[in-house]
């Protein structure tokens, strides 16, 4: 019995040492995930700043240069970012996603290119390329330019379809509240009048009362039945002791 308790124990502690491995894993995981977008996004930061300065305060091949990197490197990204914040409400998008990502290559591709170039010594040479690589970049941006607002008036359609169908419906609702139409109060009008005429009648004659003999006087009724209860609302009350 002591044997089997043990064992049990053991496999109880390994359990739970398994599960703080596993959890520190996970977390260890997501802190190293955190620190390399950190880093991605600082080191994107410098490029973009140093790309800027480049395009501002250089002339020339240099300056073109980065200039066509910042153009396509802004449009990408914009278009990155519309594509995968869409798709969480249309999945229909996920397609465009993947013709983005093959897009993506080229763009990289020419990004890449577009780097190398900027550390050639042979200027006369590089500013020959300079029609080719502004066409490429055209081409590439004008693509990724074309899903993006591709995506945005998508969304905006729907949420233009939405909007008008909750008008409608809002309409429809708001006409129905205003529909005070005569009938119900009419009803509830002649309930109350029917009722009113049975009280001033007063109780029918007993059927058992003899030929010719007047109808006997019952006991005072000291607490007369209440009424029915003609309206929904109204609460039905317990009569009250005479006691």
């Amino acid at each position: 019995m002591e044997a089997a308790l043990i064992i049990f124990a053991l496999m109880v502690l390994f359990a739970f040492l398994g599960l703080g491995t596993y959890v520190t894993v996970k977390a260890v995981k997501a802190a190293k995930r955190g620190v390399d977008r950190t880093i991605t996004q600082a080191r994107r930061t410098v490029e973009d700043t140093t790309l800027r300065a480049k395009s501002l305060g250089q002339v020339g091949v240099t300056a073109a240069l980065a200039q066509l990197r910042i153009d396509l490197r802004t449009s990408m990204r914009s278009t990155q970012q519309a594509l995968h914040d869409g798709v969480r409400a249309d999945a229909s998008l996920k397609e465009s996603i993947g013709l983005f990502e093959r897009l993506s290559a080229h763009g990289h591709e020419l990004d890449d290119e577009l780097k190398r170039l900027e550390q050639e010594p042979d200027r006369k040479r590089t500013a020959e390329l300079l029609p080719d690589l502004r066409e490429r970049t055209a081409k590439i941006t004008k693509a990724a330019d074309s899903l993006r607002w591709a995506a945005r008036d998508r969304a905006r359609r729907f949420a233009e379809d939405d909007l008008s169908a909750l008008s409608a419906q809002i309409e429809v609702e708001s006409g129905a509240l205003r529909d005070w139409s005569r009938e119900s109060v009419d009803d509830l009008t002649a309930a109350a009048a029917a009722w009113d005429a049975a009280q001033a009648a007063g109780p029918a004659p007993s059927a058992q009362t003899g030929r010719g003999a007047a109808p006997q006087p019952g006991p005072a009724a000291l607490n007369p039945a209440a009424p029915a209860n003609p309206y929904p609302w109204q609460k039905t009350r317990k009569p009250e002791s005479t006691t």
